[in-house]
């Protein structure tokens, strides 16, 4: 069995434990320091940092957290068709070589049909999975040329005697991440990730979905490479009804306009569309202490585990029992609640899963 891993999230757009007031603490290198040296402190392996629009840049934000951390690997969300992939392959062997093998990256095609729009890229969803898919392709042709000239003919790109000259220090390079509810997203998972980030769910959907990608990699011969995890929300306190009311105060005091935002914005992600399905289908609990609720007030990811130590521990272990390893968790506020993780779950999972849970 692979060992369980657990990273947290850096929000970088800003912090906050009330969504009315979503930019309650201001985002800058003081609460990123902060957040980062908590995540660390708390043992998380990886910090996952976002590139929605409204966050700012992660390549700057990852480099300035390696220069003032020791051992907490960043998790950079890449987008297609935005940086070259020969810079790209740079940025992240300088990033790997520098910070001692602290980097890893992210797969995002786009959760927002409009921010792509707005952000002048001109590709649309199956042509940004085709050029993600090809860009990968790129970036693993440079990591394993040995310092030689690489030659690519592509759909999208065609490379003449490419070179790096800094070399990739982990081999035979950084782990991919893919997080996405596609078929594309499934098809390039499948092709290329190590690790393949569910959004929150049903146990039992997300072991048919694991299943069905298994057999996607297997036509790639990757079927035992692919490992699998979960991006949720975590509230947790020593008291149940503490969390709730910590759970409920992140929504209480949201827009109808913020909701209607929501819905709108993000509509074209299949992901997105599975998250607003479930608050429909399943009310506000999919499961217990698996509470939608925080959906209504943020995109993407926001499924959240709520409860005590016990609960929360619980609900994680049951993604753990069909075949999960990989943890990307994001708290309020993010540098308390990864205290409260390190100090209250993550020890009843290492009693749980003796070996697999690095101290």
């Amino acid at each position: 069995m692979r060992p369980l891993e657990f990273g947290w999230f850096l929000p970088t757009r800003g912090d906050t434990d009330d969504y009315g007031d979503p930019l309650k603490v201001a985002a800058g290198s003081e609460m990123f320091e902060r957040v980062t040296r908590a995540a660390e402190d708390c043992s998380f392996e990886y910090m996952l940092i976002p590139v929605g629009h409204q966050c700012w840049d992660a390549w700057m934000t990852a480099a300035l957290m390696m220069g003032r951390t020791k051992s907490i690997k960043m998790l950079v969300a890449a987008k297609p068709g935005y940086i070259n992939p020969v810079l790209l392959a740079k940025m992240i062997s300088t990033c790997d070589q520098l910070s001692g093998g602290r980097i890893a990256i992210n797969l995002i095609a786009g959760q927002s049909e409009a921010e792509i729009v707005a952000e002048g890229i001109k590709l649309d969803k199956d042509q940004r999975y085709e050029v993600m898919d090809e860009e990968v392709e790129i970036l693993k042709k440079l990591w394993t040329s040995d310092g030689k000239p690489v030659h690519h003919e592509g759909k999208h790109y065609t490379l003449k005697g490419a070179e790096l000259a800094a070399p990739i220090y982990q081999k035979p390079y950084p782990k991919f991440y893919l997080g996405g509810g596609s078929g594309q997203a499934a098809e390039i998972s499948a092709k290329h990730s190590d690790v393949h980030l569910f959004w929150g769910d049903t146990t039992e959907r997300i072991a048919s979905n694991m299943k069905e990608l298994r057999v996607l990699a297997a036509n790639f011969g990757r079927e035992d490479k692919l490992g699998f995890g979960m991006r949720l929300q975590i509230v947790c306190r020593e008291k149940e009804a503490d969390a709730w009311e910590a759970a409920e105060g992140l929504i209480k005091n949201i827009t109808e306009e913020r909701e209607r935002y929501i819905r709108e914005h993000y509509a074209q992600s299949v992901a997105n569309q599975r998250v607003q399905e479930l608050r429909k289908t399943m009310g506000d609990m999919i499961a217990p202490n698996l509470w939608s609720g925080l959906t209504r007030a943020r995109p993407g990811a926001g499924i959240c585990i709520v409860g005590n130590p016990e609960q929360c521990a619980n609900v994680l272990q049951q993604y753990i029992d069909i075949g999960c390893h990989s943890f990307c968790l994001s708290g309020y506020l993010h540098d308390a609640e990864a205290w409260r993780f390190k100090k209250m779950v993550r020890p009843i999972l290492a009693e749980r899963n003796k070996g697999r849970v690095v101290a």
